[in-house]
């Protein structure tokens, strides 16, 4: 028979703190990810991320797993885990998936966005602005993605605002393995634009300007493979999000 102690359900915050060193990793590796450090195709050793953080290869191996459902890892029977390497047919399924949520949660957003909201994005744009200045290419593309993340977070459509997280962190893979172009992944100005409408409130802009936007990024695009030296992974996960 259980004891009255064993048999008490685990609360919300003590389930909470048991998941929080799986998140940490999960976010650290989704940030190197998404920043470019770990390119796709990247092998990730369970024992050697484990021992960059400073967990057991089971807290590794749940947030491995957790990649993976996000379409971010991949896992090989009797291979292991690595950074994924979408496809260019997959490529293009991930933005059109993008075309049609984002313009619509633009729009909501832009019904939504409070001065707060509107100065938020704009000191998120300044601080993207400030990564491509200082020549650090792999910032400037993560906050890129995240600035996508920051309109589906206004527009509080949280079911709609989940998967378009999950693309955007696709579209980092992508990006690594396709972008053709020399600039920065999302033109300023194309940001600054969107950061305005939401702004004024204008919801057909801010959906004309982000299906605008999104098509401009597909144009980017060179489906061409190209080859890839392996990171160091200690080095790629040394900075923190």
């Amino acid at each position: 028979m259980l004891s009255s102690v064993a048999a008490q359900p685990i609360s919300a915050s003590a389930a909470a703190r048991a998941d929080a060193p799986v998140e940490r990793v999960r976010l650290r590796l989704l940030h190197a990810v998404a920043a470019h450090r770990l390119p796709p195709g990247a092998k990730l050793t369970e024992e050697e991320v484990a021992r960059v953080f400073g967990v057991s290869r089971t807290v590794v191996r749940a947030a491995l797993q957790a990649l993976a459902h996000d379409g971010v890892v991949a896992i090989a029977r009797n291979r292991g885990a690595f950074v994924a390497s979408p496809a260019p047919r997959e490529a293009r399924e991930v933005f059109e998936a993008r075309a049609l949520l984002e313009p619509r949660t633009a729009f909501a957003a832009a019904e939504r966005a409070t001065p707060a909201d509107a100065a938020a994005l704009r000191a998120h744009l300044d601080a993207e602005q400030a990564a491509v200045a200082s020549g650090d290419a792999g910032r400037a593309v993560y906050l890129s993605g995240r600035f996508h993340v920051l309109i589906a977070d206004i527009a509080a459509q949280q079911t709609i605002a989940a998967f378009i997280r999950a693309l955007v962190a696709r579209s980092s893979l992508i990006v690594a393995l396709y972008w053709r172009r020399r600039d920065a992944l999302c033109a300023r100005c194309a940001h600054g634009a969107l950061a305005e409408a939401l702004a004024r409130g204008d919801g057909a802009e801010a959906e004309a300007l982000m299906r605008s936007h999104l098509a401009d990024l597909v144009s980017g695009l060179d489906f061409t493979p190209r080859d890839r030296p392996a990171p160091d992974l200690a080095q790629a996960l040394g900075a923190a999000p």
